[in-house]
C-alpha cells in the first residue's frame, strides 16, 4: 500500500514537472511581487534576414512636445525604435548607450522612443536627466499606436528595441536591455548597408 502511494506521488511529481514552459519565470516574477512594474527581457538579440521580414510597421502618434510623428516621416531611413518608460530600471541603464549610438549613426540612421506609460512631463524629465536628444511618442493612452507594434513587442516587456530597415520592416529586435553598444551599432550599420 505504501509502495503504491509512493509510486502515485512520484508519477504526480513527474507529470507536474512536465507541465513547465518558457513562461514559468513570468509567473515567478509575478508571485515575488515588488513594485518594479515591468518584466524585463533576457537581452536576446534577434536578427531577421531581409527575405524573411514581414510587412512595414505603420504608425502615427503624439510626441512628448505635442507634435505628430508618423512612420511616413522616416520613409527611406533606418529607424531604431526603443520602447521605454521613466520608472523602468533597465530603461534608465540603457539610456546612455542609446543616446551615444544615436549620435554616432546619424544621419545614416535615426532613433525614436515610444514611451509606454508616462505623460509628457515625466517623459520630458527623463529625457533631460539622461540627455536624450531624439524624440519619443507617448503611447499610454494611444490604443492605435500600441496596436501598430503588437506583432513585435508586448509593451509590458520593457525595454524592447526594434531596428527597422528603410522599408519600415523589422530587421532586428533586442528583447530587454541593450547591453552592447557595439552590437547595436553593428546591426544598424548592416541594415544601412543593405541599401
Amino acid at each position: 500500500m505504501k509502495r503504491a502511494a509512493s509510486l502515485a506521488a512520484l508519477a504526480l511529481t513527474l507529470a507536474l514537472a512536465g507541465c513547465t514552459n518558457a513562461n514559468d519565470g513570468l509567473a515567478q516574477d509575478y508571485q515575488q511581487g515588488g513594485d518594479k512594474g515591468y518584466i524585463s527581457g533576457d537581452g536576446t538579440v534577434q536578427e531577421i534576414a531581409a527575405a524573411d521580414r514581414g510587412d512595414a510597421i505603420a504608425f502615427t502618434g503624439t510626441a512628448v512636445d505635442g507634435s505628430t510623428i508618423s512612420s511616413a516621416d522616416y520613409a527611406g531611413t533606418v529607424l531604431v525604435l526603443n520602447f521605454w518608460y521613466a520608472g523602468c530600471g533597465p530603461c534608465r541603464a540603457e539610456a546612455p548607450t542609446l543616446e551615444s549610438t544615436y549620435q554616432e549613426v546619424q544621419p545614416d540612421a535615426t532613433f525614436l522612443g515610444v514611451n509606454i506609460y508616462d505623460g509628457p512631463e515625466a517623459a520630458a524629465a527623463f529625457d533631460e536627466t539622461y540627455g536624450i536628444s531624439y524624440p519619443s511618442l507617448l503611447a499610454a493612452k494611444d490604443v492605435d499606436l500600441k496596436l501598430a507594434f503588437a506583432d513585435w513587442t508586448t509593451l509590458s516587456s520593457t525595454p524592447t528595441t526594434l531596428v527597422l530597415d528603410t522599408q519600415g520592416r523589422v530587421a532586428a529586435r533586442f528583447i530587454g536591455l541593450v547591453k552592447s553598444e557595439s552590437i547595436l551599432k553593428s546591426i544598424i550599420r548592416d541594415v544601412v548597408a543593405e541599401q
